[in-house]
Parts: structure tokens; C-alpha cells; sequence
């Protein structure tokens, strides 16, 4: 089983912590077989709680020890970012990257990095408010603003959103593939419908994405066209018969019912990420029109495009409130 350690320092901000262990636990449930991980908390020297928003204590039982073995290594943002931190931290970040673990950091944590020396001639990204201090501190360092996650080597840097969830969905996608991810994020922070039922977003089936992988991956690109099962079978160079049954084999639907599925799920990214009409959105994922697109959502999400959007934004201004007591 792959072990992630999560090091905490005194003040790290609370949703840093819950946000991994809530979308590694969603992995659990609805991942792959064998997609469970391991989450070490690690409490660095001095904590004592962590910060706003949901600060509480913690008695974990893991050190800096709890680094050791580890695949993975994340560091949270923390209260005192701006003071070197203790000694034995960025030691046992450099440890953990000369065994070649994976190393990143959530928000401010990217300050512990840099201070490790980890990060020179690198690109970075920290919490938004702080990435010029970290040009500052840090002139080595490439740092990006506005840039929500960033990968450089083994180094990868979240600006902290939603509790550094784009991190770890990242880390999710680089384990189990991007379908994997999605399902982790989708079921997780909106609460939608569960994978298996009438109204799910499927993954396929690992067993059966050799086969089928191919065609999926052109369905995600060619959306907007109106694709019929004929089309999609010459695609696929093989009949319809043959293709409908790779596809229950490997997905438990139909092509078509995946590739409503598929648009939904893109209309679910777009909402999220833009302030496009309803009826442009509509255009880009191939459902046409608005009353369509309104139509399939509700029956596949029990919810509207309208309430979806803002029930995402409401998450989104939660957790990035200008809080001068938020670490970051």
C-alpha cells in the first residue's frame, strides 16, 4: 500500500488536513481495487493545533519518523511561515527527496521547501497572497502567480484552494488516471450522486480500458459533435455489437449512455471553472440546447446547472476568505 506523509506544522490551517484525508478516503470507496493509501499525519517539533478554518489538536503518534518509508511527502502551510522553520524539517525534506519520494507542499508549505533549498531554479506556486514574499525570500525560486498547482521534477505545489485539493487530486491521477480523480473530486465536495447507481458517472473498468481507452479518449475530444453509435463504432473499426459489448464489459453502460455521461461530467468542469451562458456550455459538450442540457443534469445530478455552479462557488469563497488568521 502506497504511504503518504502529511507533515504539519504548529498553525497548519485544518482543511489542509481534512481535504487529504477526505478525498483519499473517497479514493478508498471508489477507487480501483487496490486503491487505498496510506495517510501518515506527521506533527512537526512545537504544534500544538492547527489553525482557522477548524482549528483542533491532534495526537497522532507519527513524527518527523513518520517520513521514513514514505512514497509521498506533503508539506502543510503553517502559521509562522515567515521564521525559518525548526532544523530537523527541511532535513527530512531533503531526506525524503534524495530517496526519491515525491515531495509537495500545500500553500505556505512551499516556504518550508524553498528553505530546504529544495526548490532552486525550480517553478513554484504558494498561497496567492503570499507568492511575491516568496520571490522575495526566495530569488532562486520561479515562482508563478496565479497559478493554482505546479509541477516541476518531483516537486509539486499547490496554492492551497479548497484545502490543496487540486494537489491531491493530482496525486489521485498520477496513481489511478484521471477518470479515478474526477470520481474522487465529483462524489467528495458536491455530493453527488454515488458510482453504481441509476444516475452515476462511470469509470471504467481497469480490466477492460485497454480495450476501450482508445475510444474514450476520442469521445472526450469530439463532444460537440452529434455522434451517432454507428460513428462511433467506425471510429473504433469494429461493429456495433462488438463495440457495445466492450463497452458494458469495461463500463456497465452503453457507449451512448457514457458519452451522455461524459458530456454531463463536462458541463459539471465548465460551470465550475467559467461564467459561460448555459447555452454556450450547452454547445460545447454536444447537448445542444439549453432545456437539454438542464434536462440531463438534473436526471444524472438531482441538481440544475445553476444550483451546481453556485453550490461550488459557495465551497470556493468558504475556504478563500481573506482571513489574516488562515495560514494559507
Amino acid at each position: 500500500m502506497p504511504i503518504t506523509a502529511l507533515l504539519l506544522l504548529d498553525g497548519a490551517p485544518g482543511h489542509q488536513l481534512t481535504t487529504a484525508g477526505a478525498l483519499l478516503g473517497a479514493l478508498a470507496r471508489s477507487g480501483p481495487e487496490g486503491g487505498r493509501t496510506e495517510l501518515r499525519i506527521c506533527l512537526g517539533p512545537g504544534f500544538r493545533a492547527t489553525a482557522a478554518p477548524g482549528p483542533f489538536g491532534l495526537d497522532t503518534g507519527w513524527g518527523l519518523d513518520g517520513l521514513d518509508g514514505a512514497d509521498t511527502v506533503i508539506m502543510a502551510g503553517y502559521r509562522e511561515f515567515r521564521a525559518a522553520p525548526p532544523v530537523v524539517v527541511p532535513a527530512g525534506l531533503r531526506a525524503a527527496a534524495d530517496r526519491g519520494c515525491r515531495v509537495g507542499a500545500v500553500g505556505t508549505g512551499t516556504f518550508a521547501l524553498a528553505a530546504a533549498g529544495l526548490l532552486e531554479g525550480r517553478r513554484a506556486t504558494t498561497d496567492p497572497r503570499h507568492t511575491r514574499e516568496l520571490a522575495v525570500r526566495h530569488p532562486g525560486v520561479v515562482v508563478g502567480p496565479g497559478e493554482e498547482v505546479v509541477a516541476d521534477g518531483p516537486f509539486l505545489m499547490s496554492a492551497g484552494v479548497l484545502g490543496g485539493k487540486d494537489l491531491w487530486l493530482r496525486l489521485i491521477e498520477e496513481m489511478h488516471g484521471e477518470a479515478v480523480a474526477r470520481e474522487a473530486d465529483r462524489r467528495l465536495f458536491l455530493r453527488l450522486p454515488e458510482r453504481g447507481g441509476p444516475q452515476a458517472v462511470a469509470v471504467p473498468d481497469p480490466g477492460g480500458a485497454d480495450v476501450i481507452g482508445p475510444v474514450i479518449r476520442w469521445l472526450e475530444r469530439e463532444l460537440r459533435r452529434p455522434l451517432t453509435l454507428a460513428d462511433i463504432a467506425a471510429h473504433a473499426e469494429t461493429s456495433v455489437r462488438t463495440l457495445s459489448r466492450r463497452f458494458r464489459s469495461g463500463t456497465g453502460l452503453s457507449p451512448l449512455q457514457y458519452l451522455l455521461r461524459l458530456r454531463v461530467e463536462r458541463a459539471q468542469q465548465l460551470l465550475e471553472r467559467g461564467d459561460l451562458p448555459v447555452e454556450r456550455v450547452a454547445v460545447l459538450t454536444g447537448l445542444g440546447t439549453p432545456a437539454n442540457l438542464r434536462h440531463q443534469f438534473q436526471r444524472l445530478n438531482g441538481t440544475t446547472p445553476g444550483a451546481y455552479r453556485a453550490a461550488f462557488r459557495s465551497i470556493v469563497t468558504m475556504f478563500t476568505q481573506d482571513d489574516e488568521d488562515y495560514a494559507g
